[in-house]
């Protein structure tokens, strides 16, 4: 399960971080930034590499496909959907603090079109986490 935690997880967090990358070159509503952004974690301060930031962001990830596949195997099919959009929007949730923590630039708290695309972004995660968990408990 673990193995598979950390691919579910790689591919949605990588869906995630491109879609945000996307809107923020497109529109110039830094929120790849604030995804990427952990300037805020004591030690970190100043610029870390696109790397660590990546790698932090994907840890994050695989957390959360280990959640929603331990949650998979206690819950009734019909509870898998319903599981991950909570995961994700829980996930989404975290744009308010992050934002208020951040010491680069990041849209604000109230930023009503910043938080609809973040929420966008959280929902396609987690619809990709279902989804690809789902084609894997067909395969088993």
């Amino acid at each position: 399960m673990i193995r598979f935690s950390i691919i579910l997880g790689t591919i949605s967090g990588v869906v995630l971080g491109c879609f945000l990358w996307f809107i923020e070159k497109l529109s110039n509503i830094k929120l790849y930034t604030l995804l990427m952004n952990v300037d805020f974690i004591p030690g970190v301060e100043g610029d870390l590499s696109p790397v660590l930031e990546w790698f932090f962001h994907i840890v994050i990830a695989w957390l959360i496909a280990l959640l929603y596949l331990s949650l998979q195997r206690i819950l009734s099919k019909r509870y898998h959907k319903p599981a991950a959009l909570l995961l994700s929007i829980t996930a989404a949730i975290s744009y308010f603090p992050l934002t208020l923590i951040a010491k680069k630039e990041t849209p604000s708290a109230d930023d009503v079109i910043a938080i609809t695309l973040w929420f966008i972004g959280h929902v396609i995660y987690g619809m990709v986490l279902y989804i690809l968990a789902k084609r894997n408990l067909h395969h088993q």
